[in-house]
Parts: C-alpha cells; structure tokens; sequence
C-alpha cells in the first residue's frame, strides 16, 4: 500500500507529539503492508494548523534521519492536508503548503459537518490553474452523506476521492461506512489513505483491506492501494 494521507510529522499538528511518537507510527504502517508514505500535515488558514512547507521539511529530515538510525527503509514524501480556503493559489504560490510529493497534486479537505460556501469554485479555480486535486475523506463530509449526488457531480468535474481505508470498519461511524459503500458501488474512489494520527493497537488498515476484498477484485484493490497513488509519488 502507498499511504498518500498521514499525520506522521512530530510536533506539526494534531499528529504525534514526539519523534518517538512518528517512529511508532511508521513501524506499524510498515507492518501493515504499506511501502510508501506521503506525510500530510494540516494545513488550515488562520489557525495554529499553519506550519510552513520549509519548516515540514525540516521536521521531515529529522525524521527520516531517526528511522535511517533505527533501520528503518520505507520512502517517505512531503504534502499537505489543506483546508479549503479562497487562498490556496497564493498560499502555494509563497511556498508555505505543498502538493503531494512535491507534485501538483492537492490534498483538499472541506468542513466536516457544514458546507463551505464558494468550495465548488474553489476546487474548480485549482483545477484550472494546472493543479489535479484529490478531496480527503469525502465519505466523512455531511454534505455527501445527506447527498451523494454531490460526489457525483464533483467527480464529473474532475475531482479524485481518497477515502480514509478505516471508514469501511466504521472507524469514523455510521455515516461515514455508509458512505464509503456507495462510492465503492459507484467506483467512485481513487485510492484509500490511513489519515493516521496516532499509533493504533490494532492492525485496523490489515482488517479493512480484508473487508475491502467482499467489494473488490485482488486486482482492483491493488490498483486503487498500489497503482493510482503509485502514479503520485513517480511509480
């Protein structure tokens, strides 16, 4: 699995909070199959969320010093989860957030329990600028679970779902698996992230790539686990 949605970095956001923290992480992602990571710290306008992309790369290289230590080998990226915000073209523009993998690829998050007025022009202003985006965890947005037509149609305009895997187990509730099965039935999703924060005491991302197998082909989940984020990170 190549994980392109993940609060690993120590000390940035709602994520680890200490680098011992991040290495604990990172081996249990590892002992779930996954080869790859893009670290995606938060990005969220006008909050404490607001650590710039220079110093994520530092906090990074810290990181990735500390597993080369440890011998640790997995490859790890830089991106941001970045909330949406009129803003963003100017906010990458001065280099404070960063695509995914230093591509341009966005990882956008919309609010989670209302509706963001203008985010539709938003992600087509993006879209428009040369920029793929990729909506984080839209199974967990009340807008989509009271309204699935909206994930219709924000696919019709150009825009990739990464589901959070944990969703299908209900780690995020009901809603949330419900959800997540009508953009399975729909094939609507273009790859599956962890989101994780902390390090779990259960294999949850093994458990859920079981239960993904009742939807899909080994083929298929390879391609939406493996393949598509592949394309991401230059595979």
């Amino acid at each position: 699995m190549i994980d392109i949605h993940s609060h690993i970095l120590p000390c940035v956001d709602d994520g680890p909070k200490s680098l011992a923290g991040s290495i604990a992480i990172v081996r249990r992602l590892i002992s779930q199959g996954v080869t790859d990571i893009i670290a995606t710290p938060h990005f969220v306008n006008e909050t404490n969320f607001v650590s710039p992309k220079a110093q994520n790369q530092r906090v990074l290289a810290v990181v990735k010093r500390a597993l080369e230590k440890e011998g640790i080998n997995i490859n790890i990226f830089l991106g941001n989860e970045i909330y949406i915000d009129n803003n963003i073209l100017e906010l990458l523009k001065a280099k404070k957030i960063s695509g995914l993998a230093g591509k341009r690829i966005l990882l956008v998050e919309l609010p989670l329990d209302e509706e963001y007025a203008n985010y539709k022009d938003i992600l087509m202003d993006l879209r428009d600028a040369g920029y793929a985006v990729i909506l984080a965890h839209p199974e967990r947005y009340a807008i989509i679970q009271k309204d699935i037509e909206i994930a219709r149609e924000l696919r019709r305009m150009g825009i990739f779902f990464q589901c959070n895997i944990g969703s299908i187990l209900g780690k995020y509730g009901k809603g949330a698996k419900k959800t997540v099965k009508k953009l399975i039935k729909e094939r609507m999703i273009f790859t599956f992230g962890s989101d994780i924060h902390h390090d779990s005491r259960t294999d949850y991302i093994t458990l859920a790539k079981k239960k993904l197998l009742k939807y899909y082909t080994e083929k298929e989940l390879h391609h939406l686990l493996v393949v598509n984020p592949g394309k991401i990170i230059g595979r």
